[in-house]
């Protein structure tokens, strides 16, 4: 999937996301919206698989569920990244849980543009 289609895809997720859950607020236009979907992608490419290496044997210990940690951790240094004027995540609890929504939106709206694109 070329990195444009990620960006999109992302940024839906990211307002898909905020719009369910009420203690995660994404604000903006839509060119907000991309350059939060850029964010997250660098996030998630480029520091992501440093803490989860890191993590490793929590990972482990844990049977994967460290994992959910780890994407709740992932939004919330985007949030950081961006500011509070584009995204707002009330806590830990909150970020953990858009992880999860953020995991089951990105597998269905890449199923959806996979299908399109074969």
């Amino acid at each position: 999937m070329s990195f444009i289609i990620r960006i999109v895809v992302n940024a839906i997720a990211l307002w898909a996301t905020a719009y369910l859950l009420p203690g995660m607020t994404v604000s903006g236009s839509i060119v907000n919206l991309l350059i939060l979907g850029a964010v997250f992608g660098v996030v998630n490419s480029l520091v992501k698989p440093i803490i989860t290496a890191l993590s490793c044997p929590l990972v482990i210990l844990t049977l994967g569920l460290f994992i959910l940690v780890i994407n709740g951790g992932m939004l919330l240094l985007t949030a950081q990244l961006v500011g509070s004027e584009m995204m707002v995540i009330r806590d830990w609890t909150v970020a953990i849980i858009a992880g999860i929504v953020m995991g089951i939106i990105n597998m269905i709206l890449e199923t959806i543009v996979g299908s399109v694109e074969s």
